[in-house]
């Protein structure tokens, strides 16, 4: 844990009680503060209480005696509107943030020298982090991880000069975190998200920038306008701004060229890594993941011998991607986490020859977005509610079958793509769909999938499969 020294002696409101919120509120009273902490679920402050942490309805607090509001990152800060407690915060005066902030407000107080690599972006953050995270590691680097992935970010170790800190953050943890200041912040792209809570995608743009903007360096991709005119912006205010690419090559700054990641100085290309035959990091979608990773470990002191063995050992992020198994040409593929249409195309654009399960709780839109990806689908295999739409979109386009539930699908498409003599093939679990029709989680499906997988006579499991 890290103790939130920073307020010691002071009267802090907090809202919010789930898992990082109660993690946020030790945190606090550990550092010296006094808290006081409310949630709209009885259960939640219940459970709180039962840990020692003083509840009461924030409603009757005298909030002239706070001197921060700490929101649950979950919680609106703006739209569609701001949460009651936002308002009784700001008609009081009272600074709102999060704990990202009381991280970066720590750190600077213990060890400003800290190396701190912060992550964001629509999409690939998590990757992004835990490869970054891994890279250190296997460098023998003291490194922790978490904030929007893993651990709450106030559940780290205390900061100290040569511990390093790769911290996901979401949109809502960094409008939470007015000082966000890491040694090297990365922006990795944008694209429509989350306008439920940010109005409209300038904020959400502008919420993003605000990472990257307070950087030592900032690295950024470009291979979208909102995150080019960002990098023009910053460069222009005098800011220390790495471009990185994974389709076009650059005067300046890291592209990915094949699977080769090159440096660009003033129109003089080198290669500083490769992706060939890292299967963890397949597709130009994670070119652009290795890409930010490679140039933020450069940035905290890395060499790229230390780089390039990180990337080789990266075992992939759990339900994406994820390489569970292999039995002879048929490789077997968890992407799980792909919950919606745009979440799967990374995957289905990284096999050329593909046994696709598919379905769930179906999401608006369906999987038309998809459509230009059937020529690489062999066969179907639909599952769930979204199973007779899905059908009506492959139509005669791509074989299919509906298999009903997920132990069939996978037994069925390994049987198939087994008897597949046309080279390298995929069994491949990325619904395009939420799992709650059947599961709990897309965790608890990407496990059931896995578990499927290996138990098929001949499979043999990849990387001590989890």
């Amino acid at each position: 844990m890290i103790p939130a020294a920073s307020f010691a002696g002071k009267h802090v409101s907090l809202f919010g009680l789930g898992g990082s919120g109660i993690a946020t509120a030790r945190a606090l009273i550990e550092g010296g503060a006094e808290v006081l902490a409310w949630d709209d679920n009885p259960d939640s402050v219940a459970k709180a209480a039962a840990t020692g942490i003083a509840t009461a309805d924030l409603r009757g607090a005298d909030w002239a005696k706070f001197s921060a509001f700490v929101l649950s990152p979950g919680v609106p800060l703006t739209h569609p509107k701001p949460h009651w407690t936002v308002e009784l915060a700001k008609g009081a005066g009272v600074e709102v943030i999060g704990d990202i902030e009381l991280f970066c407000r720590e750190r600077i107080l213990q060890a400003p020298t800290a190396p701190f690599i912060a992550i964001t972006g629509t999409n690939g953050k998590s990757t992004t982090t835990a490869l970054t995270a891994h890279i250190l590691k296997s460098a023998g680097r003291d490194t922790q991880m978490g904030g929007n992935i893993g651990r709450a970010v106030m559940t780290l170790d205390p900061p100290k000069p040569d511990r390093h800190y790769v911290v996901e953050c979401s949109s809502y943890q960094i409008d939470l975190a007015p000082s966000i200041d890491p040694t090297a912040g990365i922006l990795l792209n944008l694209t429509p998200d989350h306008l439920d809570r940010h109005g409209t995608m300038q904020h959400y743009a502008s919420i993003k920038e605000r990472l990257v903007a307070g950087s030592e360096t900032a690295i950024i991709g470009i291979d979208d306008s909102w995150c080019a005119q960002i990098a023009e912006r910053l460069e222009r205010a005098g800011r220390q701004v790495i471009r990185i690419s994974k389709r076009l090559p650059l005067t300046d700054g890291y592209f990915a060229d094949g699977t080769n990641l090159m440096e660009a100085v003033h129109g003089r290309y080198s290669k500083v890594a490769f992706l060939e035959g890292i299967g963890s990091l397949r597709g130009q979608h994670n070119a652009q993941n290795a890409l930010a990773a490679v140039a933020a470990c450069l940035k905290v002191g890395l060499d790229l011998g230390e780089i390039q063995t990180g990337l080789e050992s990266f075992p992939g992020l759990a339900h994406r991607m994820e390489q569970v198994g292999r039995k002879d040409h048929v490789l077997f593929v968890n992407d799980s986490k792909a919950t919606n249409a745009d979440a799967a195309a990374p995957a289905l654009s990284s096999f050329p020859r593909i046994y696709w399960i598919a379905g769930g709780l179906p999401k608006e839109g369906g999987i038309e977005p998809l459509r230009g990806f059937f020529p690489r689908i062999a066969k179907a295999y639909l599952i769930g509610e979204a199973a007779p739409a899905f059908s009506a979109t492959l139509g005669e386009a791509v074989p299919y079958e509906i298999s009903g539930t997920l132990a069939a699908a996978v037994e069925h498409a390994a049987r198939d793509a087994g008897s597949d003599d046309s080279g390298e093939v995929v069994v491949l679990l990325s619904p395009a769909c939420a799992s709650f029709d059947q599961f709990k989680n897309f965790e608890v499906r990407g496990e059931a999938f896995r578990q499927a997988a290996n138990a098929i006579e001949g499979v043999k499991p990849i990387g001590g499969a989890r």
